[in-house]
């Protein structure tokens, strides 16, 4: 992927921690890729609409021996993510796919950063199209609130782009109970160690740590499918 500043300078991004503040961003251009597939007629209109939500562009389409073949201008990043596997998936692994690197094109991506009680997670963020980022974004934080485990305070996961949050899930925390050794109705008693307990949890969670477990990391991958 190329970045052009606002100085005119271009740059290639080769990991998200060297992505450049986006108000210093021109223009995104990402590698765009001649892919050509071969399939029964069968599944063609199954292909075609893979293509379609891999944001391909279709070029051709022609009667090659018996088979379709197709031609698409399809974005290099969504080949590589599962393209493969979807594609062997929708034609019964009838078809085939053949694809080489043909130009960089100017794109409308952006970074889609992830935010665990406000603090940035680099190893969760990723490049998303802008017209599918708001779908991205709320995918990503409930598939994330299933995977994190349940802690002493509650977990704010939040999906943004810039300082603009897209979409927030909370994980709950665990609640002990405080008061189970206290006998009677003392309710000025619990209500003390419960005040208590609600700000031993704030001052967790300000200092805390997530615990983020591998899972978490592979939702990334599967909403990027």
């Amino acid at each position: 992927m190329k970045l052009k500043t606002r100085e005119e300078r271009l740059r290639k991004l080769k990991t998200l921690a060297n992505f450049l503040d986006p108000a210093s961003i021109e223009k995104i251009r990402e590698p765009i890729a001649k892919a050509t597939v071969l399939t029964p007629e069968t599944y063609v209109g199954n292909v075609i609409e893979l293509c379609v939500e891999k944001r391909g562009v279709q070029k051709s389409l022609r009667y090659v021996g018996g088979q379709i073949e197709l031609v698409y201008d399809l974005p290099m990043n969504e080949i590589i993510l599962d393209f493969f596997d979807r594609l062997k998936s929708t034609s019964k692994g009838y078809a085939s796919l053949d694809y080489d690197f043909d130009r960089f094109q100017e794109s409308q991506m952006v970074k889609m950063d992830i935010l665990l009680n406000g603090e940035k997670v680099d190893a969760l963020s990723s490049m998303v199209h802008k017209s599918q980022s708001d779908f991205k974004g709320r995918q990503l934080v409930k598939s994330l609130r299933e995977v994190i485990p349940r802690q002493m305070y509650d977990v704010a996961i939040q999906a943004a782009i810039g300082g603009k949050i897209l979409a927030r899930e909370t994980v709950k925390a665990f609640r002990k109970d405080v008061t189970a050794k206290l006998y009677g109705g003392d309710v000025t008693r619990k209500k003390k160690l419960l005040e208590k307990q609600k700000a031993g949890k704030k001052k967790m969670r300000h200092i805390g740590k997530v615990e983020v477990p591998q899972e978490a990391f592979l939702s990334v991958l599967k909403v990027n499918k």
